[in-house]
């Protein structure tokens, strides 16, 4: 093994199957990591661009959206959860992803959880940028040990 391969978070467990979260808000941190899961054949997912497709197609979801971020609110859970519903049941089950800010709170988690559940898939692991979060969501899968390793921060 090299030692490219040796360094890479990937190599002691990933495969086109692996389904990786990426916790904590999208930025650069996470570059490297969606490099290497496009390699293996990832599917890259990220809520923010599903949103963004509903609001250029004009829906219903789109609409709710559009109206919360010009109000300057975060889009709601509900809408989140709702456009990667479509996306989670329309994929096929042993396809693998790397999901960027998905979940992002608790309820997305355990909402996810259960869909997850359903289909007999569990998450081979996540990833957060700060070992030290805090956050309801990192620590709802810090419980189950699926934090394997934190993103060391960007320079």
């Amino acid at each position: 093994m090299n030692r490219a391969e040796h360094s890479s978070p990937f190599s002691n467990f990933a495969s086109a199957k692996s389904k990786v979260i990426l916790l904590g808000p999208s930025g650069s941190h996470f570059a490297g990591l969606i490099l290497q899961g496009r390699s293996l054949n990832l599917e890259h997912v990220s809520p923010a661009f599903f949103v963004q497709q509903e609001i250029s197609r004009r829906t219903s979801l789109g609409q709710q959206a559009q109206l919360a971020i010009t109000r300057g609110f975060a889009v709601p859970d509900q809408i989140h959860l709702a456009v990667m519903r479509k996306w989670f049941w329309a994929r096929k089950p042993d396809a693998g992803f790397l999901l960027e800010d998905f979940p992002a709170t608790l309820l997305q988690a355990l909402v996810f959880d259960e869909w997850l559940e359903a289909r007999g898939e569990m998450i081979t692991c996540g990833y957060v940028p700060d070992p030290l979060s805090a956050e309801p969501v990192v620590t709802h899968y810090r419980t189950y040990g699926l934090l394997l390793e934190a993103i060391p921060a960007a320079a």
